[in-house]
């Protein structure tokens, strides 16, 4: 593969063969965002466990103290108070049977979040096949299914993430952008590391945290030492 001018400067600050220290790979993570718009952040963290197997299924969310910087558009399914409660709170979308009307017959996908109050999950279950599949489902586990919508939508606004394996046993989260600086976005790594830990499932054998690795959108992956993904760990 041919990569740009840019790309290949930035590998030059990056020794592909070391483990870095947390907050120097993220140093280095804003020093190789050199494309023109404000990168994106991003960890990858690979687990050993197995995704197959349901006892030990990783997922979750977590607020990010510094937000991710990312304006989110956001989807409510409510009625009544909780309907009038989402819209105080600034969500952007609130319906239900509408709304669902509008998702499947117009193919209507302009928001990043979607929030349910419990009640309304039976009508959004028809939309399984639509949501499902765009991450953008509903759930009690990400704090999507909510008696109190107006708190999940004002922590969706503030920067709430949802984290999961995919079928490699590996969670993708971003974690803030390039134009934060080390120090916030340290404390957004942190953050999600700190919760990815306190989830690791009984069942799980051996080292937990296989991999780590950080990098801004366009820019070179950095490896982060497994055995110390947090200062307080070193």
């Amino acid at each position: 593969m041919k990569h740009g001018k840019k790309y290949v400067d930035s590998t030059k600050l990056v020794d592909r063969s070391k483990y870095y220290e947390s907050p120097e790979a993220l140093e280095l993570a804003i020093q190789t965002a050199k494309a023109k718009f404000d990168e994106t952040v991003e960890v990858h963290v690979r687990l050993g466990v197995d995704s197959r197997h349901a006892d030990q299924q990783v997922r979750g969310a977590v607020v990010l103290p510094n937000g991710t910087g990312k304006k989110v558009r956001v989807c409510v399914f409510a009625k009544g108070d909780d309907a009038k409660a989402a819209e105080a709170a600034g969500a952007e979308i609130v319906g239900a049977e509408d709304l669902v009307a509008r998702i499947q017959g117009e193919g209507f996908m302009d928001f990043d979040v979607c929030i349910a109050a419990p009640n309304m999950m039976g009508l959004v279950g028809r939309l399984g096949k639509i949501l499902g599949p765009r991450g953008l489902m509903p759930s009690p586990k990400a704090g999507t299914v909510s008696p109190d919508v107006a708190k999940a939508v004002t922590e969706a606004k503030a920067g709430k993430i949802e984290y999961r394996l995919d079928k490699t046993n590996i969670i993708h989260c971003p974690i803030g952008k390039a134009s934060f600086g080390a120090e916030k976005l340290y404390e957004n790594y942190a953050t999600l590391m700190e919760a990815v830990i306190k989830a690791k499932p009984a069942s799980s054998k051996g080292q937990y945290i296989r991999s780590c690795v950080v990098s801004s959108t366009m820019g070179v992956g950095i490896k982060i030492n497994p055995n110390k993904v947090l200062k307080s760990a070193e």
